[in-house]
């Protein structure tokens, strides 16, 4: 076992300590690293380690933080070590069974509270489905922001559902939220929503093995695997997603860098009327992260445009 410590260290000599063996192994921020699993291992926040730098580490809490530095050194995640993630401004518990939220897919939140200061919906008692929930990110986040909101989140693992149920209970949201299992809208064909969204897998099979190892070894690659071609999960969802939503609603799909061509086809063959170039939403690095698509003749406008066929 890794010893980042001796007799008598203080929390700051074990951070440092931590911090040095992060960045010998080339880890990319090494710092950060150490302090948030410092936090968890001693239990105190932020704050608490800088009031506290000098208090002499407790047993239990070096016998806390070793493993969770080796853990580390090993190339797992923090967030998986730490079992907890921040997204969107709030911490979601995650486990081997859900996808580790990633900051990329807070663009998937903001393209969908645009649409509802445009059109009104924060003021109105929307039904939301989130397809492929896992640790109910998106879902919970939403009904946190649009609080007349009430949602559905559904996945196809049974061991993701309680994780999300979770987060809702902790978060606030719990009677506004309901997860089910489900093999993406195949359990809720009588049901309408106003939005659905979804981050689904859209990594094709063969690049899987190319990911980063914290990717391709920790997360469950059912939250990955998009088949051949990366495009099954938007096949599934573009051809019962017509049918769940209701006139004058939205999807919102997260999809991959250079993807945004054949899910609109995908959606267009459904379909779905899509605004051109605004239909697709850009992360802060500039890429192509999501797609917004609605049925026309429902719709007066979506993101500044009428849809189209």
């Amino acid at each position: 076992m890794v010893e980042v410590w001796r007799v008598g260290s203080t929390r700051r000599e074990a951070r440092n300590a931590a911090a040095r063996l992060f960045r010998d192994a080339g880890l990319a921020t090494p710092d950060l690293d150490a302090r948030i699993l410092l936090c968890v291992a001693t239990g105190v926040s932020h704050e608490g380690l800088i009031a506290d730098a000098e208090r002499a580490m407790a047993p239990e809490e070096a016998a806390r933080f070793a493993p969770m530095v080796e853990r580390r050194l090993s190339g797992e995640p923090v967030s998986r070590i730490c079992g907890r993630r921040e997204f969107y401004g709030r911490s979601f518990v995650i486990n081997a069974h859900t996808l580790d939220p990633r900051p990329d897919t807070e663009t998937l939140i903001d393209t969908v509270l645009d649409i509802a200061a445009e059109d009104g919906w924060r003021e109105q008692p929307l039904a939301i489905a989130d397809l492929g929930t896992g640790s109910g990110a998106i879902l919970i986040t939403l009904l946190a922001e649009l609080p007349l909101a009430n949602g559905i989140g559904v996945d196809l693992s049974a061991e993701a559902l309680p994780v999300a149920a979770g987060n809702a209970n902790r978060l606030g949201v719990a009677e506004r939220a309901q997860f089910l299992k489900s093999d993406w809208l195949d359990g809720l064909a009588v049901k309408r929503f106003d939005l659905i969204v979804a981050n689904p897998p859209y990594i094709p099979t063969r690049e899987i093995a190319g990911l980063p190892p914290e990717v391709k070894d920790r997360d469950p690659h059912l939250a990955l695997d998009g088949g051949t071609d990366g495009l099954d999960a938007y096949r599934r969802i573009a051809a019962g997603a017509a049918k769940a939503l209701r006139l004058g609603g939205r999807i919102v799909l997260e999809i991959g860098m250079d993807q945004a061509p054949a899910v609109s086809g995908l959606l267009k063959e459904s379909g779905f009327g899509l605004n051109g170039d605004t239909s697709v939403r850009r992360d802060l690095a500039g890429r192509p992260r999501c797609l917004v698509a609605g049925l026309p003749g429902g719709l007066a406008r979506a993101c500044g445009a009428p849809f189209s066929r």
